[in-house]
C-alpha cells in the first residue's frame, strides 16, 4: 500500500476501495459497485448513530467516511500505511468530519477500548496463519458484549490449505510478501475455539471479484502513460497487469473467493438481514 497514493488512484475508481465491488448487474459501473458493498457492509452491522464502529485496516478512508456520513455513528479506523493515514486524514478533515472520524496508525493488537460494531475488509490477509488465534480474541476483546462484528475475506478452498500454508505464490512473492490466504472453516474453527462469538451470516460473492478485478485490469491498460509519467515504469507495470488477471482467474474457476462473514457477540440481539 505504500507504492504511492498515485498508483491506487489510476487503478481504482473514485471510492478508493482495493477490495471486492458487490454488482447489482453485470453492466454496472465499478463506482456504483463500491458503494453497494459499502452500503451492505453498514446494513449487515445495522450501524446508527448510537454506534461507535472500529474498523481494523482503513484503506483510503471510504468505508469510514460512508459510516459516519450516512449513517451517523462515530468511528475510529487504524492502518499501518503512512500513505493511507495521511491520505485519510486529509479527506476526513477536507469533509469537517474530524469530531466524527478519528484516523489512527495503530497495529490492531495494541488498539485499547470497547465498541458497538467492527469491520475489517480484507485486512486478514495480512494477519498471517499462526497469528489467526490472537487476532480473533483481539477482536472479540474490542467488541462490546451485544456487538457485532464483519469481515471481509479472501479464501483459499478448504481443501487446498494446508499445501498453500507450506508453499509460496506468485502473489506472496512479488505482490504481498508474508500474505496468507485463510479458509472458511478455519476462520470459522478460529472464532468459535478462541471467542464467544456466533456466526449468524455469511455472503460468498467471488464473481463479483472476478468482475471488479477486471475494472481494475482495464483502468491499468488505460492509465499506461500516466503511469509511466509518475515512474512506474513498463516491467512493473506488466508484473501488476499480470497480478491482476492471475487474480482474475483464480475467482473466476474457484480456486479462491470472497466472502463477508458476520458475527454476533453473545447479548446481540439482531433484526433480520435486509435483502440482498
Amino acid at each position: 500500500y505504500d507504492l504511492g497514493n498515485a498508483l491506487f488512484e489510476q487503478l481504482l475508481d473514485r471510492t478508493m476501495m482495493y477490495s471486492a465491488a458487490q454488482f447489482e448487474h453485470p453492466a454496472q459501473s465499478l463506482e456504483q459497485a463500491q458503494l453497494n458493498k459499502l452500503q451492505r457492509v453498514c446494513e449487515k452491522l445495522e450501524l446508527g448513530p448510537d454506534d461507535h464502529l472500529l474498523e481494523i485496516g482503513c484503506g483510503w478512508g471510504s468505508l469510514a467516511i460512508h459510516a459516519a456520513i450516512q449513517h451517523g455513528c462515530r468511528v475510529t479506523t487504524t492502518t499501518l500505511s503512512e500513505a493511507q493515514y495521511t491520505y485519510t486524514r486529509r479527506r476526513v478533515q477536507d469533509l469537517g468530519l474530524e469530531r466524527r472520524v478519528t484516523v489512527l496508525r495503530d497495529d490492531y493488537r495494541d488498539l485499547r477500548g470497547s465498541y458497538d460494531k467492527l469491520v475489517s475488509i480484507e485486512m486478514i490477509e495480512a494477519v498471517g496463519h499462526r497469528y489467526l488465534p490472537a487476532y480473533f480474541r483481539q477482536c472479540a476483546a474490542l467488541l462490546k458484549p451485544d456487538g457485532l462484528m464483519l469481515l471481509q475475506a479472501i479464501t483459499i478452498r478448504d481443501q487446498r490449505y494446508a499445501q498453500a500454508r507450506r508453499s509460496v505464490d506468485f502473489i506472496q512473492r512479488y505482490i504481498f510478501p508474508g500474505g496468507a490466504l485463510p479458509s472458511l472453516s478455519v476462520m470459522l474453527d478460529t472464532a468459535s475455539r478462541q471467542t464467544s462469538l456466533n456466526l449468524v451470516h455469511l455472503e460468498d460473492f467471488g464473481v463479483d471479484y472476478a468482475r471488479t478485478l477486471g475494472h481494475w485490469r482495464d483502468n491499468l491498460r488505460q492509465a499506461r502513460p500516466a503511469l509511466a509519467d509518475l515512474g512506474y515504469d513498463d516491467a512493473f507495470q506488466r508484473l501488476w497487469e499480470f497480478y491482476l488477471c492471475y487474480c482474475q482467474g483464480g475467482f473466476e474457476e474457484r480456486a479462491i473467493g470472497v466472502a463477508q462473514l458476520l458475527w454476533a457477540a453473545p447479548q446481540a440481539r439482531r433484526a433480520p438481514l435486509p435483502a440482498a
